[in-house]
């Protein structure tokens, strides 16, 4: 079995993306004979060849093109496990919770409540972050938590407690027609002249076609509705962050949100099973009812003896 040393990879990316030795030793700060020799010694362990060399560059050939594909998730992979063996190690260590700004913000509340009436549970730290970016932090080690929502979320290989369920609503500038609506449908807010559907990226950060503008921040989104050039269908709760120029009005056969809590498999953290029952005993039907809210039919079954006994999560995307 061939080993693969984190340095080899590192240096092979760089390569691979420079596509020039010079340029990516200088990318490394290194010395390009080094670099040549590691990435030769490197093709040798392997059997492979991975560049096509000439004096204007290097190309990567078909097993190049592979262990780019590969390098980078084993490289993430090793940096989360060094961030999570540190954090392990650091007992009086805060457990951070990742959610997306402006979402869930009354449950988020509620279960910071219960987290701190839990005997001996941890200090929670609360870290904030855009659209869609709460999978990649908690896969990088940088967070042991994350409020996620389905179908939204990248909730793949995760284990999961679901938290409550809840409709959604359009934000709309506060002076159109459709603002004084009590509620609308999809049909009704997809086809609004002059007030396209603004554009979240999807989980490849690519953009879905159409003439809404592309947001990537709730900032901007913000502004963008108060200026009357967009609006956009979003989970109920995330009205916490709405505007005086903004209006919500229901949009009664929108698909359900889920908000759930999120956490790497096989977690043996106390801290992490000490929130997760938290999270498991918290019912939406107690949290304020916002327009297009729906509580679950039952609340979540309570972890058992850590957060491994929670439902998982592996397969469901966003």
């Amino acid at each position: 079995m061939t080993d693969l040393e984190t340095r080899e990879l590192r240096y092979f990316v760089a390569v691979a993306e420079e596509l020039h030795f010079g340029r990516a030793a200088v990318r490394l700060g290194i010395a390009q004979p080094p670099l040549s020799r590691a990435i030769r010694q490197l093709e040798q362990r392997l059997g492979v060849q991975l560049f096509e060399r000439d004096r204007r560059g290097a190309a990567l050939t078909d097993a190049g093109r592979v262990l780019l594909r590969e390098a980078p998730a084993a490289l993430d992979a090793v940096a989360a496990a060094a961030r999570r063996t540190r954090r392990a190690g650091s007992p009086t260590r805060p457990l951070v919770l990742v959610t997306k700004a402006g979402a869930s913000h009354e449950l988020l509340q509620r279960l910071l409540d219960a987290v701190e009436h839990e005997p001996g549970a941890a200090p929670v730290e609360v870290l904030l972050c855009e659209v869609g970016e709460q999978a990649g932090t908690l896969r990088s080690g940088r967070a042991d938590v994350a409020l996620m929502h389905r179908p939204f979320d990248d909730l793949a290989g995760f284990d999961t407690e679901d938290l409550h369920v809840e409709g959604q609503i359009a934000l709309l500038p506060a002076g159109h027609p459709l603002a004084a609506r009590e509620q609308l449908t999809l049909a009704e807010v997809r086809d609004v002249p002059g007030l396209p559907i603004a554009r979240w990226p999807r989980l490849d950060g690519s953009y879905p076609d159409g003439p809404g503008p592309e947001v990537r921040t709730q900032s901007q989104l913000a502004q963008l509705v108060a200026l009357g050039r967009t609006l956009l269908v979003i989970p109920a709760s995330s009205r916490a962050w709405q505007w005086p120029d903004h209006v919500a009005v229901p949009v009664i056969d929108a698909p359900d949100v889920t908000t759930v809590l999120a956490w790497p498999p096989n977690s043996h953290s106390p801290a992490v099973a000490s929130l997760v029952r938290s999270a498991a005993r918290l019912h939406a039907a107690a949290l304020p009812t916002p327009p297009g809210y729906r509580p679950p039919s039952a609340p979540p079954e309570p972890a058992a003896t850590g957060p491994g006994a929670a439902r998982r999560g592996a397969g469901s995307r966003g």
